[in-house]
């Protein structure tokens, strides 16, 4: 396959990932608006509750999304471990979008619905793309990618062949230069590897 076919192939896959990731982002967020501007708006409870409390009943319903829709062809490594690393993650992005809300309410003192929505808007957009390359790095692993330790949870490293120098690998006994050795991507290998 040339270099330029294969680069369209990952780019037409990337672009379906987004397209799905999206989707359920979308539907995410819709979860997030309706529950946070009901506790907010509608029975007083504060900005930074409404927002966190919304946000874990969404995450709950992405990952469900993610895992058997989004990322299904994606190495399966337990649901608990990537439920748990889904969670921080989100936690992380809650913590993102919390930032916005936060400056816009106790910094700005804009309190309307209308500022707490724009905030919300914004902080989830940034708070996405975070979550995006999160997901794709730690939680939904690529179907190449090692096994994962059950005691920490990390990818195992590749068991490490003797070498005989640069591109020179012993299999078996054997030397034998590596297939890729001056490989034009190799120098990008891992940009490519999440693709």
């Amino acid at each position: 396959m040339s270099l330029v076919a294969n680069l369209h192939r990952q780019f037409e896959h990337l672009v379906r990932e987004l397209a799905k990731f999206g989707s359920v982002g979308a539907i995410a967020f819709v979860i997030t608006v309706v529950i946070g501007n009901g506790l907010h708006s509608g029975m007083g409870v504060g900005p930074l509750t409404s927002n966190g409390v919304a946000t874990v009943v969404a995450t709950t319903f992405a990952y469900l999304a993610n895992r058997y829709w989004t990322f299904r062809h994606r190495d399966r490594t337990g649901l608990g471990r990537e439920y748990v690393l889904f969670f921080a993650l989100n936690g992380v992005g809650l913590v993102i979008t919390e930032l916005f809300i936060g400056f816009t309410h106790y910094v700005l003192g804009l309190t309307g619905p209308l500022s707490y929505n724009i905030s919300l808007v914004i902080g989830t957009g940034v708070a996405s793309l975070f979550r995006f390359w999160s997901y794709k790095k730690w939680v939904f692993l690529p179907a190449s990618a090692p096994p994962v330790d059950p005691a920490s949870g990390l990818p195992e490293a590749p068991p490490a062949l003797p070498s005989d120098g640069p591109g020179i690998h012993r299999a078996n006994g054997h030397a034998a230069a590596s297939p890729r050795l001056g490989h034009p991507l190799d120098s990008h290998a891992e940009d490519y590897a999440e693709l």
